[in-house]
C-alpha cells in the first residue's frame, strides 16, 4: 500500500462522525495490524450497500420497504414519533418506551446551512398526518436550539389539527441527545411527554 492511498484511506475515515484525523489514524493503523479483519468489514459492507434499503413510510433502514415496524400489525398505528435520525429510533427501541410508528427526518432545520423543510423528510410527514387515523405526534428531536425550532416548526403546521401534537419532557437536559441518553432517561422522558405550545 503507498504512501497516498493509506493517506487517502485515513482521510475516508476522518470524514466519519466523531473520528478526527487522529482518531482516523489510528483505526486505519490497527486494520493494518489485524489485517484479518479487512475482508469482513468489505464483505459487510458490501452486504449493507447490496441489501438495506430506506423505508418508504418513515425513512427507516430496513432489508424491505415498508420496514418491519411499519408493518407490525401489534404497533400502534395512530401514533408517530417524530426522530431526527435512525440512531435515535435505535435507542427508543432499546429503551421499550414506545410501541407505536416513526418518522425519521433526517436532520433538523438550519437557516445557515441551509436546510429547510424540503431537505429534510418532512414533507413526508405532514403526508403521512393526512390520514385521519393519528391520534397523536410525538416530536423527539434532541434538546438542542435546531431541534427546538424543527419541533416548534412541526408544531405550528399541526395548529389546526384533530390529533395531540406532545414533545418529550424530564430528563431531557438541554443540548442532549436521544442516542447517548439512558434507556431508563428516555424511559421517563416519553411517559412525561407534554403538550407542545403552538402559534395562536
Amino acid at each position: 500500500m503507498s504512501t497516498s492511498s493509506l493517506n487517502e484511506l485515513i482521510n475516508l475515515f476522518a470524514k466519519l462522525p466523531s473520528l478526527g484525523p487522529r482518531s482516523a489514524r489510528r483505526v486505519v493503523l490497527y486494520l493494518l495490524k489485524k489485517k484479518n479483519l479487512i475482508p469482513q468489514i468489505l464483505e459487510s459492507l458490501s452486504d449493507v450497500q447490496s441489501n438495506i434499503k430506506l423505508c418508504e413510510n418513515c425513512g427507516n433502514i430496513d432489508v424491505i420497504s415498508p420496514c418491519g415496524i411499519c408493518t407490525n400489525v401489534k404497533r400502534q398505528a395512530d401514533k408517530i414519533c417524530i426522530i431526527e435520525d435512525i440512531a435515535d429510533l435505535w435507542a427508543i427501541e432499546k429503551s421499550n418506551a414506545f410501541d407505536g410508528l416513526y418518522h425519521v427526518l433526517g436532520g433538523v432545520l438550519s437557516a445557515i446551512d441551509g436546510i429547510g423543510p424540503e431537505e429534510l423528510n418532512i414533507p413526508k410527514l405532514f403526508s403521512r398526518l393526512k390520514d385521519g387515523n393519528i391520534k397523536e405526534i410525538i416530536i423527539a428531536t434532541n434538546a438542542t436550539i435546531e431541534g427546538q425550532i424543527t419541533a416548534q416548526y412541526i408544531a405550528d403546521q399541526c395548529d389546526k389539527s384533530d390529533f395531540l401534537v406532545t414533545r418529550l419532557a424530564q430528563g431531557m437536559p438541554m443540548g442532549s441527545e436521544l442516542e447517548i441518553l439512558d434507556y431508563n432517561t428516555l424511559s421517563t422522558a416519553f411517559k412525561s411527554r407534554s403538550k407542545i405550545n403552538t402559534n395562536p
